[in-house]
């Protein structure tokens, strides 16, 4: 068994304690929900507008909604909104900083169409604006990183999507995802530890399927951004009709390991294609690791599946003795584009 890495010695931004506080961040999301006091109403589907880790809640929404959605339910990561959006949908505009200028667009575009709005941010134009032009604010807690407020993004989408009916409220999910993944913080830590010490040396390739396959795109971006790694995400079944054949380079081109993120509730030809990748792949990558969710509902096994990822990224940078917390790039290339 391999024991975790000390997180702390690297971690300026206190992200070990931002991802350790997902349960209290899923029960404090809920109160700030009702806090915003909304009545219910009626549209024809949810769009969520968001760059990064403010747009992931929606990906992790629809999928631990799956089949209790009744209308469409879409992440919008860009600066317009698709030309087929209805005057009488519901767009919700989630920027954490509230100055993300995709999102800005996205919520002048939706007021040009006549949409109903919902902002969900800490302050900032967008919180602003909205104010101003008297759309409800859902008010977040300052003092994280964007992307670790992954547990608020996602309560926030799925409430919205109830109060709008565009998916069946799962509130007492939500409390049984905060105790499970509490019962659970040790146990992913040591499972972090040892998925981290697999990948460490090669460029991760996450896979999921179903459930899990926002989980994947959400453990490449952690891995970007916390242990400043290139990492990529695909999905099955649709990998297994190109990406795989790539796997027979992967030697000459470097050094690779995959992660598959399973879950019970895949198709049953779905989870056969997982256990079959796996073994094909199994003597080109550096590691091929074999990760099954853990949870009673969808949304106990998804949020575990983020613990996890997020926890293995913060372990990769303390393995490679990098500050999680810093994004250099991002600010820089937001500094070159300046204001719009």
């Amino acid at each position: 068994m391999t024991d975790p890495v000390d997180v702390r010695a690297v971690d300026s931004g206190n992200q070990l304690d931002a991802v350790m506080a997902l349960p209290d961040h899923l029960r404090d999301a809920l109160w700030r929900v009702d806090s915003a006091r909304l009545e219910p109403w009626e549209s024809s589907g949810l769009l969520v507008c968001g760059m990064g880790g403010s747009g992931i809640g929606g990906d992790l929404a629809a999928a631990a909604l799956g089949d209790r959605l009744t209308r469409p339910l879409a992440t919008v990561r860009g600066y317009e909104l698709p030309g087929s959006t209805a005057p009488d949908s519901t767009v919700l505009c989630s920027s954490y900083s509230g100055d993300t200028e995709e999102t800005l667009a996205c919520f002048a575009a939706a007021e040009a169409l006549g949409a109903r709005r919902v902002v969900a941010s800490t302050g900032g134009e967008l919180a602003e604006l909205a104010r101003a032009g008297r759309v409800p604010v859902i008010g977040l807690p300052a003092g994280l990183q964007p992307r670790a407020a992954v547990g608020y993004m996602f309560t926030v989408a799925v409430e919205v999507a109830a109060l709008c009916g565009t998916g069946m409220p799962i509130r007492p999910e939500i409390d049984s995802t905060a105790a499970h993944l509490e019962a659970q913080r040790e146990a992913l830590t040591r499972r972090a530890a040892e998925i981290a010490a697999e990948l460490e040396g090669a460029t991760p390739l996450i896979y999921g399927g179903g459930l899990t396959e926002p989980v994947a795109y959400r453990w490449k971006c952690e891995l970007n951004e916390n242990a400043k790694l290139p990492a990529f995400s695909n999905r099955l079944p649709e990998l297994d009709h190109n990406e795989i054949v790539g796997w027979e380079g992967a030697g000459e081109a470097g050094r690779f390991a995959a992660v598959l993120l399973e879950d019970r509730g895949q198709h049953p030809r779905e989870r056969r294609r997982f256990e079959l990748t796996a073994k094909l792949i199994a003597d080109r990558a550096d590691a091929v690791v074999r990760v099954e969710t853990e949870g009673d509902s969808a949304t106990e096994r998804l949020l575990w599946a983020v613990m996890l990822g997020d926890l293995v990224s913060l372990q990769l940078a303390a393995r490679r003795g990098v500050d999680p917390t810093p994004t250099e790039p991002i600010e820089r290339l937001k500094g070159e584009l300046g204001t719009p």
